[in-house]
């Protein structure tokens, strides 16, 4: 079995589709953090940033080291496209959507 370009450091520690049950736990970790409540889901968080932050690491490591010269590239993406936006939507504060407009009771101005 020929293995990811630029993944020889996850995969000399275990296989590919050992690293895919992570990204599957992760993810239903994710899912049942979001229905728990405000404050309470840092842990869904937490798992979401597991599987992309190994693999930029993964990938910088090649880039590093020369087994993957387009490595820097992959890296920047799961930094930016993957880490960096979950990072953001930790920030963001759940009760800063507006709630939706109230209807007018009828005979009364808005």
């Amino acid at each position: 079995m020929t293995t990811a370009p630029g993944l020889k450091l996850l995969t000399d520690r275990c296989s590919l589709a050992s690293w895919a049950w992570l990204w599957i736990i992760a993810g239903t970790v994710c899912i049942t953090s979001a229905f728990l409540r405000i404050g309470r889901d840092w842990l869904g968080f937490l798992a979401a940033l597991a599987p992309p932050s190994l693999w930029a690491l993964a990938y910088g490591y090649a880039a590093i080291t020369g087994d993957y010269t387009r490595g820097t590239t992959v890296a920047l993406w799961y930094l930016t496209s993957h880490v960096g936006v979950i990072m953001w939507a930790a920030t963001v504060p759940e009760y800063s959507v507006p709630p939706p407009p109230r209807r007018a009771r009828k005979g009364q101005a808005p």
